[in-house]
């Protein structure tokens, strides 16, 4: 494909005369990380509650949140933006959706942007709220009721703590979905980062030029993001929980052991101690020192208990006795 790449398009000046065609970018990134840090609190704050609700005693509570759940998450996120956009205003009472259709250019698509994926993102949060509290062991919650604790305490001081460590990975992907879903905004009217590069595209003509470094932006900005919570989540990782190494190096650091191991009992003089001979049919592991059953052959070094060792089992022989 033969095609004229022109990256000095972006020290040009823009079409609305507020700078550079990179400037304007840059105003359209700041516009979509505002939409989503707004909707993400309005997400944890409605999903915490919405799982917190879905594991209590209280079973039509848990039904109403089950409700709630299957509701907002089985309807596409775009008819929902233009549920809040369109349909919501006509019904709220008449003096509310006027004023919420005459609010000025921004701010009239920011406010539904933010309500459809702070929505759209916390049924999504409850369930991992939900499944975080649930993968807890019961005696934890029992803890709880055993000290005097009541319910919403058991919740704060000893469940939540806890739960939210657990689910902070997923916690992470769902902040950089509501991202990358702030995208969707576009077809409402609010010119977030992916509404100005195709603006920039209509003016230009540079289409590929400005979808380029809108998606340099956003990897740019979930790496960054990336980085925060993996630090985030060293700090609150649960004390007492290591990594788990991965299979080939648990492998190699056990072979290093028994072959240590291996090197002791070589430069050890008891013969209770020392590693089978090449003869012998013992296969046992080396690094038992007493087998639970002798081998069959009567000179299998390795089974032969040590001369050290038999007259402790005597004295413990006569001492029982």
């Amino acid at each position: 494909m033969k095609y004229n790449w022109d990256w000095s398009i972006f020290l040009q000046g823009a079409a609305d005369g507020s700078g550079t065609w990179l400037h304007y970018l840059a105003v359209g990134l700041v516009w979509s990380l505002s939409t989503a840090l707004a909707a993400w609190v309005l997400a944890l704050t409605i999903g915490s509650l919405v799982g917190i609700i879905r594991t209590t005693p209280a079973k039509w509570a848990v039904r109403l949140g089950n409700a709630y759940v299957e509701i907002f998450r089985n309807i596409p996120l775009l008819v929902q933006m233009f549920l809040w956009f369109f349909v919501l205003p006509e019904l709220l009472p008449k003096s509310v959706g006027d004023a919420i259709k005459q609010m000025p250019p921004p701010w009239g698509s920011y406010l539904p942007a933010v309500l459809c994926l702070g929505i759209y993102t916390s049924v999504r949060v409850a369930e991992q709220v939900r499944a975080g509290i649930q993968s807890l062991p019961r005696g934890q919650g029992m803890a709880g009721t055993a000290l005097g604790l009541t319910l919403p305490q058991t919740y704060r001081y000893v469940l939540l703590p806890m739960a939210y460590r657990v689910i902070f990975p997923p916690l992470t992907s769902e902040f950089l979905n509501i991202i990358k879903n702030s995208s969707v905004a576009l077809t409402i009217g609010l010119l977030e980062l992916t509404g100005r590069a195709r603006a920039m595209q209509e003016f230009t003509f540079k289409v590929f030029e400005a979808f380029s470094a809108a998606t340099v932006l956003y990897l740019i900005t979930n790496l960054v993001i990336v980085l925060l919570m993996r630090s985030l989540e060293r700090r609150l990782r649960v004390p007492g929980r290591r990594k788990r190494w991965p299979r080939s190096r648990r492998i190699a650091s056990a072979w290093r052991a028994s072959a240590s191991a291996r090197k002791i009992r070589r430069s050890s003089g008891r013969p209770g101690l020392r590693s089978p001979s090449r003869r012998s049919p013992c296969r046992r592991r080396p690094f038992r020192r007493l087998p639970q059953r002798p081998c069959r052959r009567s000179r299998c070094r390795r089974c032969a208990p040590s001369p050290s060792a038999i007259p402790r089992a005597a004295g413990r022989a006569t001492a029982s006795a």
